[in-house]
């Protein structure tokens, strides 16, 4: 039975700033100069104030990839078709995906979530939590329905929490679904008040043509749903996906259960603003990874306030991008917990007020 969406928002609480300043000051004790690591600093200091204590430690952590298939593919707006949402979740599953293969490098566990596929993956390990088989044609009607939207939110905060109690730190963002950013494109739109050709690309790589029919399918989805833009779940179940309903919840449920999330790429990046939208303080949970090659990342993550710290036009998905911040993170904190100036005898530089 989920608990109802209200309860859970009601229950988030804001950033701990005593614990952020004692993780600055431990930062400015390493013998090193002050803020010379940057974002990574930042970061560190963002995930004490999350968890309530400078002692930050993410040694078990997990990318968390949601599946879902979208209606909208019949619409030809992607290169192939639904059935490799579910060839690529299985492949999660069996840890022989690209993002597992990336992930394994970093010690990182990958979980594959089926949050609405067309069709099941019968590999063992899929969680299952499917709200229905795919969505709708978003160009003809609504993807799902409000409920359905609110139960994919929830489900995104669940796994968190089912997450944490398993003793994982830190969770970063993937999704696989063919055409969702198709349907990230049309949220971006109404949320960000944008014309569909700014914020419209092409994805895994479509022709000019595609592009075309991506774009043209986007427009229709907005005149038929006239989604309100500031009902953030009204954007979400007429022009979403059960992936970025879910990830949404994710962030959500990153500041409810004192998790930090990484963001990954554009898609990922959507969901982070629709979470935001709908719970503002639920921002203290994200992690930006990096910036992605997709016409709206800059912009949505502009609206988080977030800095991704790597730019190296990733554009695979899957939440390969979200993967490549952990070994720096591990990197950060193995010098956040090692040599002091009082250890190796230099005298401490002075933090410039």
């Amino acid at each position: 039975m989920h608990e109802n969406l209200d309860a859970m928002l009601d229950r988030v609480e804001g950033a701990d700033e005593q614990a952020r300043l004692a993780a600055r000051d431990r930062w400015n004790a390493v013998a090193k100069p002050i803020g010379s690591l940057g974002a990574l600093e930042t970061m560190v200091e963002d995930i004490a104030a999350l968890i309530g204590t400078p002692d930050v430690e993410i040694g078990k952590r997990a990318v968390v990839v949601l599946c879902a298939d979208n209606g909208v593919v019949a619409q030809g707006v992607s290169q192939c078709g639904s059935e490799v949402t579910t060839v690529v979740c299985g492949s999660v599953a069996k840890g022989v995906s690209s993002v597992c293969t990336m992930a394994h490098t970093a010690g990182i566990d990958a979980f594959a979530v089926d949050m609405g596929m067309a069709t099941p993956s019968d590999a063992p390990g899929v969680i299952d939590r499917s709200i229905a088989r795919g969505t709708g044609d978003i160009s003809l009607g609504p993807a799902m329905t409000r409920e359905q939207a609110l139960c994919a939110i929830r489900t995104g905060i669940e796994l968190v929490g089912m997450l944490k109690e398993k003793g994982y730190k830190l969770l970063a963002t993937g999704e696989m679904g063919i055409g969702n950013t198709t349907t990230s494109s049309a949220m971006a739109s109404v949320l960000l008040g944008l014309p569909v050709e700014a914020v419209t690309g092409r994805g895994a790589g479509l022709s000019d043509d595609g592009l075309e029919r991506k774009k043209r399918a986007i427009a229709r989805a907005i005149e038929v749903n006239v989604p309100d833009p500031d009902d953030p779940i009204d954007v979400l179940a007429k022009l979403g996906g059960f992936d970025i309903a879910g990830l949404a919840g994710m962030f959500i449920g990153g500041a409810l259960h004192r998790v930090p999330i990484i963001i990954d790429g554009f898609i990922s990046a959507l969901a982070a603003v629709t979470a935001a939208r709908i719970c503002p303080s639920c921002t203290t949970a994200m992690l930006a990874s990096h910036m992605s090659a997709e016409p709206a990342a800059r912009m949505l993550i502009d609206e988080l306030g977030v800095e991704p710290v790597i730019r190296a036009g990733l554009r695979l998905g899957e939440g390969t991008g979200a993967v490549c911040l952990v070994p720096l993170l591990d990197a950060a904190l193995a010098l956040y917990n090692g040599t002091t100036f009082d250890d190796s005898g230099i005298e401490a530089y002075e933090v410039d007020l």
